[in-house]
């Protein structure tokens, strides 16, 4: 199956009619404050760069966010003036099926880069603890992960962001070459 067919089979498809437009957006009673800031046309615009930049900032705040990637990821491609819907997509790149294994490599990453060798747990020296100690080894495990996870997932993010960015444009360029020399075959 060629780049050409795919790209057939997902306009036959009509994927829009998922994507909550603008106007349905604006008229939702939860979201009318934001009304002033939703009305920008690039938002809504299907453009290479609009698009590109969407999925970056989605990917970027999915991987490096837990919670509340899909506000902040809007909030983001409003200030930046990137695709909106694309942009808050994009963020499901995390979700339950992704998320265990995409965190336990980025904790393996950032233990490699800080260096920390640290294990989570040390096994040899189990023993029946306290209430009190279960606690405090909670709470001393979940400190523990901070820094090489922060570390990790910050790595992780940037340059899955800055690699989307580029793979996005790039593909868009092509797609439009492409279909131009189609059209304009003695150029």
């Amino acid at each position: 199956m060629t780049l050409a067919q795919t790209s057939k089979e997902l306009d036959a498809m009509n994927w829009r009619r998922f994507i909550p437009t603008q106007e349905s957006l604006m008229n939702n009673r939860w979201l009318k404050w934001l009304t002033p800031w939703l009305a920008h046309p690039k938002l809504w615009h299907w453009s290479r760069r609009g698009v590109a930049l969407g999925v970056a900032l989605g990917v970027f705040f999915g991987l490096l966010i837990p919670i509340a990637q899909i506000p902040i990821t809007a909030a983001a491609a409003v200030i930046l003036r990137a695709n909106l819907p694309v942009a808050a997509a994009s963020t499901l790149v995390t979700n339950p099926v992704t998320f265990a294994p995409v965190y336990y490599g980025a904790y393996q990453l950032g233990s490699w880069v800080t260096g920390d060798t640290t294990p989570l747990v040390d096994f040899e020296t189990i023993e029946q603890p306290s209430e009190t100690e279960v606690e405090k080894g909670f709470f001393e495990s979940i400190q523990a992960l901070g820094k090489p996870l922060l570390v990790g997932l910050s790595i992780i993010a940037s340059i899955s962001g800055v690699l989307t960015y580029f793979i996005i444009d790039f593909l868009w360029r092509w797609r439009t070459g492409s279909r131009w020399k189609k059209r304009n075959p003695s150029v």
